[in-house]
């Protein structure tokens, strides 16, 4: 046996019937926040912003990479020439 019932409500509605709250004021309070917040931070965005912030930090780490890339380099190549040394001197 099957049963099927429609219910022809709106949401309002069946909410009501279901002793549910009524959640639009809390709805629009959130929305109101959300929408603060991202113009807030759409104005941490601003390409000029965004350069300021970036480019200092990025041109001292990328300078800071550089010179543990050098100091790498150099330190290996140190490493062979003494490794090279070592081995001329047992031939």
């Amino acid at each position: 046996m099957k049963i099927t019932v429609d219910v022809d409500c709106t949401p309002d509605e069946a909410r009501t019937f279901l002793g549910l709250p009524d959640v639009k004021p809390l709805q629009e309070a959130m929305m109101k926040e959300v929408e603060a917040r991202m113009r807030a931070n759409l104005s941490a965005m601003d390409p000029e912003a965004l350069f300021r912030t970036w480019l200092p930090a990025g041109v001292k780490s990328l300078e800071q990479i550089q010179k543990l890339f050098w100091t790498q380099m150099t330190g290996a190549a140190r490493k062979a020439d003494k490794d090279d040394n070592k081995s001329d001197n047992k031939k």
